[in-house]
């Protein structure tokens, strides 16, 4: 950025596979071509026999509870802790999604999103996002309209560079967002900033220079007007159709510093050194308080994709037999990953000094 601008502007890269591990593996490819919506098929039927399909039972129950007419279909995705069923809700295409793993922190997520979907019933954001159906925060149960389009890409970090036209809708539809104003009160701020600082570098993911020059960073940005935010600004929750693009999974929404939303776009878009030009001349063209707002976010999401995908990497080789098939080349994809990230942080690290010495 300014005096580092081509610090946080990465070179041309090999393409670096997203990680294996079930939460972070690209999801499977009978649904890559659409996430909430669409008319492609989508492999796997219902199966509510067995063990699994007593928990899969429980969750259609709690769904049918809060809407009777909700008739389920398939079961779209089933990660760790929350199931994605697609079905029809009287005539119309619906998507349930129901959490599994009822633990505080993943059920306040989970109302957080509830809450999002309720206040655009009443406010309608810029971009289009899915209708409210009915939602019950006590059991975590929320069914929404099941939305048309393709995703650009299932993964976190794509393999492949997506399109520009792609790249070019995402931004515009996140920028959108960026610019509304809800009502005050509507949204609250999903970090706290000094807080999360402070326990990545108790972690060791921040040294002690990093953690003065964003405390430097933060103070500067003290009178800044907070940005409303997506939050989770992955390709992966953009779908595009012909009447344009939509975001969902909107459990992160809320204020943050400016950037936020650019600062993830820009961390997954690792071998698309063009996008990453994009966003961080947007990130400059807003003003100094924007770009170093951006640089702050650049800084705790890289560290935040560093944790996750060393403890993915750690579990991996925990539970895969050295021998297994295929696990040699699926722990090399995974340091391959995180060694990227590593050096992300690194350009990320030497903006974040630049901007500290222009103060």
């Amino acid at each position: 950025m300014y005096s580092a601008s081509s610090s946080v502007s990465a070179p041309p890269r090999l393409a670096y596979p997203s990680a294996t591990d079930p939460v972070l593996r690209p999801r499977p490819a009978a649904v890559r071509r659409t996430v909430t919506g669409g008319s492609h098929p989508l492999g796997g039927r219902l199966d509510l026999t067995g063990p699994q399909g007593s928990q899969l039972r429980t969750a259609v129950a709690a769904v049918q509870r809060i809407c009777p007419e909700f008739t389920p279909l398939q079961l779209l995705r089933r990660g760790g802790r929350t199931a994605l069923l697609i079905g029809t809700s009287g005539r119309s295409p619906a998507v349930a999604k129901c959490l599994l793993d009822h633990s505080h922190a993943w059920a306040e997520r989970f109302r957080h999103e509830i809450a999002a979907y309720r206040t655009f019933v009443r406010q309608r954001p810029p971009v289009r996002a899915p209708r409210l159906i009915a939602a019950d925060p006590e059991s975590c149960v929320l069914v929404m309209e099941r939305m048309p389009g393709r995703v650009i890409t299932p993964q976190r970090h794509p393999v492949q560079a997506p399109t520009r036209a792609d790249v070019r809708a995402a931004l515009s539809a996140y920028s959108r967002i960026n610019a509304w104003r809800p009502a005050a009160g509507s949204f609250d701020a999903p970090i706290d900033y000094p807080t999360r600082i402070g326990r990545y570098h108790d972690l060791g993911l921040l040294t002690d220079r990093d953690m003065g020059d964003l405390q430097k960073l933060l103070r500067g940005l003290s009178r800044t007007p907070g940005q409303f935010c997506h939050g989770d600004a992955l390709l992966s929750n953009v779908l595009l159709s012909p009447a344009g693009p939509s975001l969902v999974d909107w459990e992160h929404a809320g204020w943050y510093l400016p950037g936020y939303d650019l600062a993830v776009l820009w961390s997954v878009l690792g071998d698309d050194p063009a996008a990453r030009r994009q966003i961080s001349q947007q990130a400059q063209a807003l003003g100094p308080e924007a770009r170093d707002g951006f640089l702050v976010n650049l800084m705790l999401v890289l560290t935040r994709e560093i944790r996750t995908y060393e403890t993915a990497v750690q579990r991996t080789m925990r539970a895969t037999a050295p021998a297994a098939p295929g696990a040699a080349e699926a722990g090399e994809e995974q340091r391959l990953l995180l060694r990227r990230l590593h050096d992300d942080c690194g350009m990320a690290r030497r903006a974040v000094r630049a901007a500290v010495g222009t103060q």
